[in-house]
């Protein structure tokens, strides 16, 4: 039966976001495609509803760019009057920030949010005016165009063939309690445009010549369109997990591609790319840290190289841990509300197909609702090497060896006081102790060693391999089950105890960091604290580096003396200006002897760790890496919060 219980942490994360919105002002965004669909008309209107309601609403700035039903909707509000600043000989005006946080209204509206302010008031740009008001717990009405958004900047300057200078950050978008699209057919705001209703007639003329063609119009709202489908999908997810709904609804496209230690993943990752990128969908890299792939240490490595490469394509990636693998695929793209996986498989012979399933098939058969692609590999001998079991120390057959030898002394003494099934156990118990060594390779040389021991030495004619009676050769059978049965269940039960540990380890040790952290104050203690907890888990030598008037400085160190060259500081300043890691163990930049990871914090970036490990492999494993970054944002977070409320504890002083 499935649990539709809703995710407890999905449900805690939820309660978390709406408390802070609680004490926070409401953001309400009209969003369009071009000037003159008529946002800020629908901003007046719905406000004049709010009004009437009893809601204390005054207009911050509204431009009414000569517009004559702006004008007449403006005379029912309170308008607060502007700010005057003197720039270059010319008297300007500006929205009066002060003012408003002094009037504090219910609600204010304020008209084109990616304004840039002219130098001399408080913040740059008017963006970071409303996201002041939001957090002094004001509500605020404002008007967005598709074209300033940052994270489409590029799109837009492809679009209209010139670049955009006035963006404002996702972030402000993520941060919106509403957005309202408010959509005009092209013909319909190129008609607006040539009566004079978006800009007085020469401006209009210049506006229909390069920005408002109508190709230009059609690809602005198709971006407007998609970027709040995109929004309302990470709605519909939020509610989803929230809710512990598990069946897929498929409001909108979303990719999962499975990623091994093949070479072939390569080719499968470029083509989920390349079906993301027609699709307009956003897509997942996944690699399943199993216990029944048995891959080695290089072959794990692999797997990762492979997931960062999905990382540079743009996809979103995830490091899954469990036994099973499909469940854990399946489980995770139901969470994600994934509509196809994209997996590998592999050509395999008839008999193998008729006994044992390819991954791609048991995908296929539990997939339910979401679709499948699948790419057929090449018969290589590379896939043969990539399928083998790790080479096993001969220590482990030796110890292996030694186990099968001891008991079988143990048999001889007791032969002639006991009878057959006593043997038989003995041996059972002594290949239960072979497979607590945790190496497949010497637990199965080990079984079968000791049946060939039981018939050698205890069943007639002795000190031969034959077998007389069919008794006999039924009792090896069941012994042979009965023992692969009791390795693999051991074998099983210790991975899996492994990476309860491991993941009982990492919880510990972020939970510890946290605690910590909590407890501290000022940047350079909260780095002190971070890095030296971070160098005694995990073994390493850390340098920490923040800015400082444009470049970075190195603030705090743990187990480190060494003085970082040109190189290395050139390499800091990468990360931390990408927010990508690089040096050792990377990609990138990767002829450095340390790993270089980015303190991303919610808004910024805002420093960079230097670690070296003591032992040339230690940071090879997922986990550690993981481990490490996952510190390292907990550090990053800290520090943002600490350089917030010490802005929040300086006197502002007011414009005049």
């Amino acid at each position: 039966m499935t649990d539709k219980r809703p995710d407890p942490n999905a449900l805690l994360q939820q309660v978390i976001k709406e408390e802070q919105q609680n004490q926070r002002g409401k953001l309400k965004i009209y969003l369009g495609a071009a000037p003159g669909v008529g946002k800020t008309y629908s901003m007046l209107h719905e406000a004049m509803g709010e009004q009437a309601k009893g809601l204390d609403v005054v207009v911050g700035i509204v431009e009414s760019h000569g517009r004559i039903e702006i004008e007449e909707i403006l005379k029912n509000f309170v308008v607060l009057p502007k700010i005057t600043i003197e720039y270059h000989g010319k008297q300007l005006q500006e929205f009066d920030l002060d003012a408003s946080l002094k009037r504090n209204p219910g609600l204010i509206l304020i008209d084109e949010m990616a304004h840039t302010n002219v130098t001399g008031v408080r913040h740059k740009k008017r963006w970071q005016d409303i996201k002041e008001l939001l957090d002094r717990g004001i509500n605020v009405y404002t008007t967005l165009n598709v074209q300033h958004i940052e994270s489409l900047n590029d799109d837009v300057s492809q679009i209209i063939h010139a670049p955009v200078q006035e963006t404002i950050p996702d972030a402000m978008i993520e941060r919106a309690n509403t957005i309202e699209l408010v959509d005009l057919a092209p013909e319909d705001l190129l008609k607006r445009l040539s009566e004079g209703k978006v800009y007085v007639p020469k401006q209009a003329r210049l506006a229909a010549e390069f920005y408002f063609r109508k190709g230009n119009l059609m690809a602005l709202r198709e971006l407007t369109l998609r970027t709040l489908a995109k929004r309302v999908n990470t709605q519909v997810l939020l509610y989803r997990q929230g809710q512990g709904i598990k069946h897929i609804w498929p409001s909108m496209e979303k990719i999962l591609v499975c990623v091994g230690p093949g070479p072939e993943s390569h080719k499968l990752i470029r083509a989920a790319k390349k079906m993301a990128t027609s699709l307009q969908a956003d897509w997942i890299a996944v690699y399943v840290d199993s216990t029944r792939t048995h891959l080695s240490t290089t072959q794990r490595d692999q797997a990762i190289k492979n997931l960062f490469f999905a990382e540079q394509l743009g996809a979103e990636t995830h490091i899954l841990i469990g036994y099973d693998l499909v469940k854990e695929i399946i489980n995770f793209s139901r969470e994600q509300n994934v509509t196809l996986i994209m997996i590998c498989k592999q050509i395999r012979t008839r008999w193998r197909n008729f006994f044992f399933r390819s991954l791609a098939d048991e995908i296929l058969r539990y997939s339910g609702e979401i679709d499948v692609y699948t790419m057929t590999e090449g018969a290589k001998k590379s896939t043969k090497k990539l399928l083998a079991k790790p080479m096993t120390p001969w220590l482990y057959y030796f110890l292996s060896t030694s186990i099968v030898a001891v008991t079988t002394l143990i048999n001889y003494l007791i032969y002639p006081l006991v009878n057959d099934t006593s043997l038989t156990l003995t041996y059972l118990i002594g290949m239960t102790c072979i497979a607590l060594l945790g190496r497949t390779g010497p637990a199965v040389s080990g079984i079968f060693l000791s049946i060939f021991a039981y018939i050698y030495f205890f069943i007639p004619p002795y000190y031969s391999f034959f077998i007389p009676q069919s008794d006999y050769f039924f009792t090896l059978v069941m012994m042979l089950i009965m023992a692969l049965i009791i390795c693999q269940l051991t074998l099983v039960t210790r991975r899996q105890s492994e990476i309860a540990r491991l993941t009982e380890y990492q919880t510990s040790a972020l939970y510890t960091l946290s605690r910590r952290l909590s407890r501290t104050r000022g940047i350079v203690r909260l780095l002190r604290t971070g890095i030296n907890y971070i160098s005694e888990t995990l073994h390493c030598e850390i340098i920490a580096l923040l800015p400082k008037n444009g470049h970075l400085v190195v603030r705090a160190r743990a187990k480190s003396h060494q003085d970082l060259d040109e190189k290395e500081y050139s390499i800091a300043q990468w990360v931390f200006e990408l927010g990508q890691k690089a040096g050792w163990g990377t990609d990138t930049l990767s002829f450095s002897n340390a790993l270089f990871i980015p303190l991303l914090g919610a808004r910024r970036t805002m420093g960079v760790l230097r670690v070296q490990p003591s032992k040339k492999n230690d940071f090879i494993t997922p986990e550690k890496i993981q481990l490490l970054e996952s510190c390292a944002n907990q550090i990053a977070l800290a520090l943002e919060v600490d350089s917030l409320q010490e802005e929040q504890n300086k006197p502002t002083n007011p414009s005049t």
